[in-house]
């Protein structure tokens, strides 16, 4: 297989974190380390930067969520299951995720694996299932805050190599409502690195008028949904993962400066445009 055109740590992608959060991209993961770990695979680039996590909640039960996907990678050896961000299953072969989450692997979709029903990632339950194809949604673009990657349109749709015999989960626009869930194997703080169990925290959405002070035109209204306080907040590895409202995701994880930082909420994707 042909090695991209940039370096692994360039290719990588920026799962929501520490220093730049959500894309919640973050402070540099074992840089070094990882860029060992991408030269002894020479398949899979690995994230200089891991996404975002639950800061806040309680452990959750898989079952509660049964359309939640862990999104990860063999490769990806520093996570157990591989994960490095999460997805809603939206059609029985269908999970709708983050489109940094998986925009390195658009040449190499088979490398990706999902994984469902799984409580702690370090157990066996569950299921797995590889995944044959990805779309990246076409106005997919970045741009920078405070060495924070900003994700816009971050949306993929991965196609899973068989279908699922799991419950969808509805999409909706983020309407009125003042708080909603997040959920993820995400760390439970910006140097937490080792949280594996699942969580889910519930949110307020304070109003586009706090993160546009908070990232001026970084953060577009009619693309993002903003959530999140000091006291709960998604962290690394949740990229991907739902913002849930009376049972129907209005957003999913992307991007944001820090995790549960003072002054700067989370910007999460809408879901009303699909790739």
């Amino acid at each position: 297989m042909a090695l991209p055109s940039r370096s692994p740590l360039e290719e990588a992608p920026r799962l929501r974190g520490a220093s730049s959060r959500r894309s919640r991209s973050g402070r540099a993961f074992g840089t070094a380390a990882l860029a060992a770990a991408a030269l002894g695979s020479c398949l899979l680039p690995l994230a200089a930067s891991p996404a975002s996590a639950v800061v806040g909640g309680a452990p959750a039960s898989a079952a509660s969520y049964p359309w939640l996907g862990a999104v990860g990678s063999p490769a990806f050896f520093v996570r157990p299951a591989g994960q490095f961000c999460g997805g809603v299953l939206i059609k029985p072969d269908q999970l709708l995720t983050a489109g940094h989450c998986v925009s390195f692997l658009r040449g190499a979709p088979g490398l990706i694996k999902v994984t469902f029903g799984r409580d702690d990632l370090t157990g066996k339950g569950g299921e797995t299932v590889s995944v044959k194809s990805l779309r990246l949604h076409p106005k997919y673009s970045e741009t920078s805050f405070k060495g924070t990657t900003a994700s816009h349109h971050d949306l993929a749709v991965l196609t899973l190599a068989r279908r699922v015999n799991r419950p969808t989960v509805a999409l909706a626009a983020p309407g009125s409502v003042k708080s909603a869930v997040v959920a993820g194997w995400g760390t439970r703080s910006e140097t937490d690195f080792f949280n594996t169990r699942l969580r889910a925290v519930t949110v307020p959405l304070p109003g586009d008028a706090a993160c546009e002070k908070a990232y001026g035109d970084d953060y577009d209204a009619s693309d993002n949904v903003c959530a999140g306080s000091p006291k709960a907040d998604s962290c690394l590895f949740d990229s991907g993962g739902p913002l849930l409202a009376d049972g129907r995701v209005i957003g999913l994880t992307s991007w944001g400066y820090g995790c549960a930082k003072p002054g700067y909420p989370g910007a999460y994707t809408r879901v009303t445009d699909l790739p």
